[in-house]
């Protein structure tokens, strides 16, 4: 039987495909500075979520390989970007079903479609500057729709807590010393205590993926996939201890 993650996964992959295929018009091989590459032309909300949601699954599907592999750190690593792209997600989705788009929903697609080459056509001589918005404020923004303060301060605590993998701090470090005689487990964790934490962890990550593309189909007004997954969903949810 495969598990809830295999299922989750390839229902998520099947419902990007169909996704993907219902978007007016398809990424364009054009040419840029730099050379051809595909771009989206209409530069509209709907294409930046489905980019969005496609970074998501390919996360996914890249700390489930690090966890099978036992590069646990690397896979917490990935999670801190899969909770970033999550709310990107978000972000985006509610401008379309929950408020409309705001100067800062503008500020955030401007700097999501500027090139990283400018019109000097190389890396060096690009003078791009990317104005990122803070994450700050796009979880400001999810608090005020959500009205949920409280899940906002959990998610900002989490962030806190990933960034420790990302930068590379200390006590997240001496996570991979132990064993006997202890050393640095530097070819991955098998069969070390640290993979079944993870491996748990890992779940949360799919199940949140799944939930993202859940929304994205309600953006997209795709009813008939939203009632599928959410079927779905409270099944993975009853097997997980979530709901009786």
């Amino acid at each position: 039987m495969k598990t809830d993650i295999e299922q989750m996964l390839e229902l998520m992959d099947s419902t990007f495909q169909d996704l993907e295929s219902s978007m007016p018009s398809a990424p364009q091989f054009v040419q840029l500075s730099f050379g051809f590459a595909y771009r989206y032309k209409d530069k509209d909300i709907y294409q930046a979520i489905i980019q969005k949601l496609a970074r998501v699954q390919s996360l996914v599907r890249a700390a489930l390989l690090l966890l099978n592999h036992g590069f646990v750190q690397e896979q917490a690593a990935l999670q801190r970007a899969i909770d970033e792209t999550n709310e990107d997600i978000d972000f985006l989705v509610y401008a379309v079903t929950n408020d409309s788009i705001t100067e800062l929903h503008e500020r955030f697609l401007d700097a999501f479609w500027e090139e990283e080459i400018d019109e000097s056509g190389t890396m060096m001589g690009s003078r791009q500057k990317r104005p990122m918005i803070p994450r700050k404020k796009i979880q400001a923004y999810l608090a005020r729709i959500d009205g949920d303060t409280t899940h906002q301060e959990a998610v900002r605590t989490l962030s806190k807590a990933y960034s420790g993998y990302v930068h590379g701090a200390s006590p997240h470090i001496m996570d991979m010393y132990g064993g006997n005689p202890p050393h640095f487990h530097t070819s991955g964790m098998l069969g070390t205590p640290m993979m079944e934490a993870h491996a748990d962890d890992l779940w949360n990550y799919v199940y949140r993926g799944f939930i993202s593309h859940i929304i994205v189909c309600k953006a997209f007004g795709k009813k008939a996939h939203v009632d599928i997954l959410n079927e779905h969903l409270y099944r993975f949810e009853q097997n997980a201890g979530m709901r009786d």
